[in-house]
């Protein structure tokens, strides 16, 4: 079964009835607001990176050389200015992205930290994690890295095999993937993330069901299992484009995730969102609250001059925060709540906006959605269900929203807060 696509839509009645609605309530007290918080999640980008790997695009960077210090002092300044300015109280979480976080230096990592404390209240409990490489993690860095304040490792396996990790650029072998795991694991108990790929050319079922396995018998509670996605840019996009390797086939990418799903229920693991996986209730609030940015020497200047990289604010519109409620809710297990829901919508229910619809009935028939008492949610995981409301309400906005946060052109804001309402 390939991995499908659905886009189901809001009728034209359940639409009008929310812009009739919403029309009502704007004569009697004037254009609502977004729901805010005084509580975020911060995500700290770390745009350097030793070698591109063949298969990503992300905002990363391979210098010959960093001055360090000068974007420390930034990431410092942009975060007491970002954390002033958006009247945050309290950060509930710190996560050092990138690029490759670990190959910046602890001292970097507690800087911010310490930075983030004094402009606001960061509990001690809260969860501070560090993406890390096998060959910029060893043990004595991954040490210093908590003695900095990390709590939670995420560690980039991505496989176990050498040759899948020749193919993908990646600068480790397997033995060094698990030599990294086993010291992540000593020095961070129950508190290490694994990543690992499936859908790669030429991959085959059986060989990574055997990786899965080989890696639940080494790693912690929480595992990732992310499908390779071909973007346009990358090597491994133009050698399969020339034809120098086969595509992926999405059958056995399909076949893959699902007996990896299994396999990892078996070993005790739960599924709480597309790709996530957690042992023990360990959580993940990575890509929900990230904000790629742009060029660094840019953003440094933008930094010193003006204290923080952002250019332009583009609040959202109602639609398009219901929108990525909608879209990111129905990632997770539990889906949209009646209750979280009017958070965000007081005046009409779930029922009001997708009872009547005749694509949502059609789901609910084929059993890849449910709508009861309780929540909306998801119930075909190679499925992609989207709601959102018909083209005759949508805004034109063309902002990269993300959790209903307010979207930003950044030349390369390497801090990001995300409320943490969604």
């Amino acid at each position: 079964m390939a991995f499908l696509g659905a886009r189901a839509r809001c009728s034209a009645a359940a639409a009008a009835k929310v812009a009739q609605r919403r029309r009502l309530a704007e004569d009697a007290r004037g254009p609502p607001s977004p729901p805010g918080s005084q509580r975020a999640v911060l995500y700290v980008h770390w745009p350097y990176c030793e070698k591109r790997c063949s298969y990503c695009n992300f905002n990363k960077y391979i210098p010959r050389g960093v001055d360090e210090a000068a974007v420390r002092r930034c990431l410092v300044t942009e975060a007491q200015t970002l954390l002033r300015l958006s009247g945050v109280r309290r950060v509930e979480s710190v996560f050092f992205g990138g690029g490759t976080p670990s190959l910046a230096s602890p001292h970097t990592v507690a800087a911010v930290l310490e930075a983030v404390a004094q402009a606001t209240h960061l509990p001690a409990d809260s969860e501070v994690t560090l993406e890390a490489n096998p060959t910029s993690a060893p043990g004595s860095r991954l040490a210093a890295f908590r003695a900095a304040g990390v709590n939670r490792l995420s560690v980039g396996l991505q496989s176990l095999d050498d040759t899948e990790l020749q193919l993908l650029g990646r600068t480790h072998s397997a033995s060094d993937a698990l030599q990294t795991l086993a010291e992540a694991r000593r020095l961070f108990p129950g508190r290490v993330s694994v990543d690992l790929m499936l859908g790669l050319p030429a991959q085959q079922v059986g060989p990574w069901l055997g990786q899965l396995r080989e890696l639940l018998r080494r790693c912690d509670d929480h595992v990732s299992l992310y499908q390779l996605s071909l973007e346009r840019g990358t090597a491994l996009f133009t050698q399969v484009q020339r034809g120098t390797l086969p595509a992926p086939d999405p059958e056995l990418a399909a076949e893959m995730y699902q007996e990896g799903r299994a396999i990892l229920r078996e070993a005790g693991f739960r599924q709480y969102e597309v790709s996530n996986f957690a042992r023990n209730g360990a959580g993940s609030h990575t890509r929900e609250a990230r904000i790629q940015t742009l060029e660094p020497d840019n953003w440094m200047k933008e930094v010193m001059l003006f204290g923080h990289g952002t250019r332009k604010r583009v609040p959202l519109g109602e639609l398009e925060l219901l929108e990525e409620v909608l879209a990111m809710g129905l990632r997770t297990d539990v889906g949209i709540t009646h209750q979280h829901w009017q958070q965000f919508e007081p005046p009409l229910t779930l029922w009001d906006v997708f009872g009547t619809s005749r694509e949502v009935k059609m789901l609910l028939e084929q059993g890849l959605l449910l709508l009861d008492h309780r929540c909306v949610r998801g119930r075909g995981t190679l499925l992609g269900n989207w709601f959102g409301p018909s083209d005759d309400f949508k805004s034109e906005s063309k902002g990269d929203a993300m959790s209903g946060a307010t979207p930003v052109e950044d030349p390369a804001g390497a801090v990001s807060l995300c409320s943490d309402h969604l």
